[in-house]
């Protein structure tokens, strides 16, 4: 019986101690990010995917900060590699988790980074794909503010081009605002980035 005890209680130690570390892991990485560092919290995130196999915010997370960067890259000719790496690893994270608003927004996010990359070849050929995504993120969870807000500022981005009125798309981001102050992640890594591109969305939207 004594055996059986000390069995239970180690096992219990050990997962207990690998919470520890994933929660270490995942906030070193954050913090790194946060700091300036975006290859070297991928390259964190990456590791930490390796080890946390059923987990798909590592991977997710992978793929967030290279899109970013993708899109604050002055060289164009950088685009694809950041755009790729992105691909790779939220596919990962979408076998874990399917069917995740999450990994939707990320994914439209993804194809407007092509566009970006060059909107005359791939303009057409990602744009209903991006609004794919956004469409089955709604469905999924309709009252997540980074699939209101994401997909209104996508529209909104189409409109310039096809002058469509935007009034309802700005009606959109000043409720994805107020979704954002209700908003409670599932964990202390779960995402909530978005508000401060919402709120300057909103503002150009008022011009």
């Amino acid at each position: 019986m004594t055996k059986i005890f000390t069995m239970i209680a180690l096992f219990v130690c050990s997962l207990l101690s690998a919470q520890t570390l994933y929660e270490k892991g995942m906030g070193n990485a954050l913090t790194v990010w946060k700091s300036g560092k975006s290859a070297e919290a991928s390259a964190l995130f990456e590791r930490i995917a390796t080890v946390e196999k059923n987990n798909w915010l590592p991977n997710y997370y992978v793929a967030f900060i290279n899109t970013v960067e993708a899109f604050k890259a002055e060289d164009k000719a950088k685009i694809p590699a950041y755009l790729d790496k992105a691909q790779k690893a939220l596919d990962e994270a979408a076998i874990i988790s399917p069917n995740n608003a999450e990994i939707m927004v990320v994914q439209a996010m993804i194809y407007t980074g092509w566009i970006v990359q060059d909107p005359m070849t791939n303009g057409m050929k990602y744009s209903n794909k991006a609004m794919e995504q956004y469409y089955k993120a709604q469905v999924i969870a309709p009252n997540n503010p980074r699939v209101v807000s994401c997909k209104a500022e996508f529209e909104i981005g189409g409109a310039q081009w096809t002058g469509a009125d935007v009034k309802s798309l700005c009606k959109d981001m000043e409720r994805a605002i107020k979704l954002y102050a209700d908003f409670k992640p599932e964990s202390p890594f779960h995402p909530t980035w978005g508000l401060e591109r919402a709120q300057e969305n909103l503002k150009s939207c008022s011009k």
